[in-house]
């Protein structure tokens, strides 16, 4: 992939505890920003071929499916539209939940988009001149949502979301 965007947090649980909560693919919801619903589309619930279909707040489904498994600390899932292949702008995308030890009952977990964009020379351009940030955000918002489900079990809402970017900017 020739992009990606990242971002890491600790979580204040142990990494076993996180592990279980990523796995389950059908919790998407909770954390995402913008997902309202979350269905699993396959017999497999977890592991390479499970795939899910996550719906935005815009009602518009995307689908995931899982393209690698490492039990215990995390999976790649591929975004696309059926057989259509990833959404716009993306040529190809796919998103990597990474948890590492981060010691003391504590997990790090690394949140990244990974992606090609479509429109060659132009897709570039609105990407350096534009989309770079909004993709950086997003990811932010994903790593510090899950942070706030993990440890709290509730749901994030817009409202708490934009509590957690503010914590976080004055932490960083």
């Amino acid at each position: 992939m020739r992009y990606e965007a990242a971002a890491r947090v600790v979580i204040n649980i142990p990494k076993e505890q996180a592990w279980n909560l990523l796995k389950d693919l059908s919790l998407a919801h909770n954390y995402v920003p913008g997902i309202t619903r979350t269905e699993i589309t396959t017999d497999k619930t977890e592991g390479v071929d499970a795939s899910r279909r996550v719906f935005q707040a815009s009602g518009k489904p995307l689908d995931e499916t899982v393209s690698e498994w490492y039990d215990g600390q995390g999976f790649l899932i591929r975004l696309h539209n059926g057989e259509k292949g990833a959404p716009s702008p993306f040529a190809r995308a796919a998103f990597r939940y990474r948890l590492d030890d981060a010691g003391h009952n504590c997990t790090a977990l690394t949140t990244s988009l990974m992606f090609d964009m479509r429109w060659g020379g132009f897709g570039r351009f609105l990407h350096e001149r534009l989309l770079h940030k909004v993709f950086r955000g997003v990811i932010r918002d994903v790593a510090i949502s899950m942070k706030q489900y993990y440890e709290s079990g509730e749901p994030v809402s817009p409202e708490q979301l934009k509590q957690l970017r503010v914590s976080a900017k004055q932490a960083a």
